[in-house]
């Protein structure tokens, strides 16, 4: 994919930020948008000196992609364009000219970590000197089919002093530092953007979803004493280990929260929509825990008769498939060294966290602390974001703004990109 297809995805130091001036006060634009495999959530957030607030939220059933990537651009779009209307109804505002952080996901996201080494000679080190180590770091092979969306540094060395989070002023013969690359596949990524673009939305950047849950479930705590993030989203599953205040491991898997659905609809023979309710209605993580003789009315195909099934027999259907990917997690932790660094347990989130007893289960499998990580961080209309469901959205808003205070930092001169942003203003 050519540079002018890709555009809309500016690299993390570059960043054009909204701004609006109607006579009152006023703060940035930030909106997340979380293209998932069963739903599409659109949050518009306001960014003030101390809080962020949600003024807008819009959610949708998805259709249009598998597994989190685009298999159908004229679904996609019709889908973002819904979640987008609802979200500038509720905001009372045009999102045409804003720019948009986007989730990303799918098993064809990479991660990795890359080492960059840069003399400077016994002299002070500056911000032109961080900006080129890490570029030294992000200069590594990776497939022809592949596309850097995240180098983010995880700390730096100064000659032999480790553990440097800021190196700016300091004095030595050279600077290293170890970052941590995420790649996606080339066609994945134009097809969402693509899909963004059509539905008449710009792109400030491409985000992985669990870097962007993080910013909306994690605490400082967490990650400063070592924490995994887990969000079981509908069409996968993706991992993050945090310590010493930064990210070291990344992980995606194509199996989430609709592999349930299809198991419970195959195994009892019910229709997917049906399959999803029981799962929901009546659904678990453990079924030794189920009493034997409660039954649930299932739904079957045609004009049958509901069959009458114990809810231990749909439990055990569910407990199945969510061993798997948990153990699969604590699989990938154990073989990439990471989980003797997770002291502050385990987090999960996402739509299938909700599942009763999950925790429970996951505490076993992992032999570690494991809590339910609901949204934080965020004022204003909150109510519908109040959910495991609604992390990545709320957390794209958080990343959003944290990646405008960095802008703001640097100096960079911030371009007014919005056309008519409060319609009863006119």
């Amino acid at each position: 994919m050519d540079d002018n297809n890709t555009k809309t995805v500016t690299n993390e130091l570059d960043i054009v930020q909204p701004t609006v001036d109607i006579g009152q006060e006023q703060g940035d634009l930030v909106v997340g948008l979380d293209i998932g495999t069963t739903k599409i959530c659109c949050v518009v957030g306001e960014v003030f000196d101390n809080r962020v607030e949600v003024i807008g939220v819009g959610t949708v059933p998805s259709k249009g992609l598998k597994k989190g990537v685009v298999v159908n651009i004229e679904s996609t779009v019709n889908s973002i364009r819904q979640a987008v209307a609802l979200a500038e109804e509720s905001a009372g505002c045009d999102l045409r000219s804003v720019y948009v952080y986007v989730g990303i996901a799918g098993n064809h996201i990479k991660g990795f970590n890359s080492p960059g080494i840069l003399a400077i000679n016994n002299r002070e080190i500056k911000q032109v000197d961080i900006e080129e180590v890490i570029a030294a770091a992000r200069t590594v092979k990776i497939s022809e089919n592949q596309r850097i969306i995240h180098v983010m540094p995880q700390e730096y060395m100064v000659d032999d002093h480790t553990g440097i989070q800021n190196p700016i002023g300091m004095t030595g013969v050279r600077l290293v530092t170890n970052v941590h690359i995420v790649t996606a596949d080339i066609g994945a990524v134009h097809n969402l953007v693509t899909c963004c673009n059509k539905a008449g939305l710009e792109v400030a950047e491409l985000v992985l979803e669990s870097i962007a849950s993080a910013h909306a479930v994690l605490s400082k705590d967490e990650m400063e004493l070592g924490v995994a993030l887990i969000d079981i989203g509908g069409g996968t599953t993706d991992l993050a280990v945090f310590y010493d205040g930064t990210i070291r491991h990344t992980c995606e898997i194509g199996l989430g929260g609709h592999n349930l659905t299809n198991d419970l609809s195959v195994g009892l023979r019910t229709p997917l929509q049906e399959a999803e309710r029981l799962k929901e209605d009546f659904g678990g993580a453990i079924s030794s825990v189920i009493k034997p003789n409660l039954v649930v009315d299932v739904p079957t195909v045609g004009d049958r008769e509901p069959r009458k099934v114990t809810q231990k027999v749909l439990v055990d259907i569910l407990e199945a498939r969510i061993i798997e990917i948990l153990e699969i997690l604590d699989r990938e932790l154990i073989a990439s060294g990471q989980k003797t660094k997770i002291n502050g347990g385990i987090v999960l989130t996402g739509g299938t966290s909700l599942l009763t007893n999950l925790a429970e289960l996951a505490e076993q499998i992992f032999d570690l602390p494991v809590r339910i990580g609901y949204p934080t961080g965020l004022t204003g209309k909150i109510e519908e974001l109040n959910n495991p469901r609604c992390t990545t959205a709320a957390g794209l808003v958080l990343f959003g703004r944290k990646k405008q205070n960095a802008v703001n930092r640097q100096e960079v001169n911030v371009v007014s990109r919005v056309k008519e942003w409060f319609k009863k203003m006119m």
